[in-house]
């Protein structure tokens, strides 16, 4: 075999240490390095005195930041890339810090990965079993963020014109709801969720003024009986939760529920039909052996076929955030 075709760890190694670079951003976050060079923060120096590290320190976590393409040095002074100028410096509308730590209670539990999938205790909730509200206001304090940026793009990707009420499917702090209240002053909405996290939505609702269109009521998706006034379904960013036969009998469920002529969306981190990626839908997946739930990753054609059964038409697959999301639609016969 010539030296242009002997096959290397190199590949596997960069894998393996994968978490050093998930902990340089994470500290970077943490410390406002970000923040910093937006501030105008240019040099080692400078960066140092802004985040109150040595100077040595300062130019090992720039080094590693500048090798993953986060930041870069084009006029010899440091400068953001364009997506973490715009999600992670603190004080920005779209800053997303929180998000980007939310899996960091998780560290210590991935370092025994192999511990958890040897586990053979399953249940359906997983770590939401016996969720406090103080549990449920710390999740959405790291997710509203984000939540809000994906409510604010279905918006402008679903033509709520005609409808009149949607149906919120652990809905969290509610924000597809209230981006759908404010932009339509039409439209109600109620947010289906655990009892905690119906008591955060409704502070949620209320820190936006739409506690006129917009309530939260506490229940379980899979079982408890569901609002059956609704011409709009959505679940949102829990389809990893759950295993397939759940996911087919909470469509079924909202089938059933919707008026006639209603629609459904269904945006989940979805994989391709061949198994094959994209990486994000695969971990959230895997991290479901962690949180002890029965959940796993859905391809687009399991989607598709949950749909189906439930006896929804016009469905079809729509890409909501690309790598990461999709949107999968259906319609119940008027």
């Amino acid at each position: 075999m010539s030296d242009a075709k002997r096959v290397d760890t190199v590949r596997l190694q960069n894998i393996a240490m994968g978490f050093w670079e998930s902990s340089a951003l994470m500290s970077g976050i943490e410390l406002g390095l970000f923040t910093a060079i937006s501030n105008g923060a240019g040099t080692d120096i400078e960066l140092a005195s802004a985040l109150n590290i040595t100077p040595l320190n300062a130019e090992r976590l720039v080094t590693v930041c500048m090798a993953m393409n986060l930041v870069t040095k084009p006029q010899g002074r440091f400068e953001n890339a364009a997506d973490v100028e715009r999600f992670l410096v603190e004080g920005k509308p779209g800053y997303a810090g929180p998000w980007m730590l939310f899996t960091k209670p998780r560290w210590d539990k991935f370092g025994k990965l192999s511990d958890y999938l040897r586990n053979k205790d399953e249940a359906v909730l997983g770590q939401y079993d016996g969720l406090t509200v103080e549990a449920a206001r710390r999740m959405h304090q790291a997710t509203s963020s984000i939540g809000m940026g994906a409510g604010r793009r279905f918006v402008r990707q679903v033509d709520l014109s005609n409808r009149t009420k949607i149906l919120d499917l652990g809905g969290g702090s509610g924000a597809y709801s209230i981006n759908a209240a404010k932009e339509h002053e039409h439209i109600n909405a109620v947010v289906f969720d655990l009892p905690p996290v119906a008591v955060v939505a409704r502070e949620y609702i209320v820190e936006h003024d739409v506690g006129d269109q917009v309530e939260a009521i506490g229940g379980d998706f899979t079982k408890d009986d569901l609002p059956t006034d609704c011409d709009v379904a959505i679940m949102a960013s829990n389809l990893p939760l759950y295993s397939r036969p759940i996911i087919a009998k909470v469509i079924q469920r909202a089938f059933d529920a919707l008026l006639p002529g209603g629609e459904m969306h269904l945006i989940g981190e979805t994989l391709d039909n061949d198994l094959s990626g994209p990486i994000g839908p695969a971990l959230w997946g895997m991290a479901e052996a962690i949180n002890g739930s029965t959940g796993l990753a859905h391809t687009e054609a399991d989607c598709l076929s949950y749909f189906e059964k439930a006896g929804f038409t016009n469905i079809d697959v729509h890409e909501f955030v690309a790598g990461t999301l999709s949107r999968i639609t259906g319609t119940k016969p008027a």
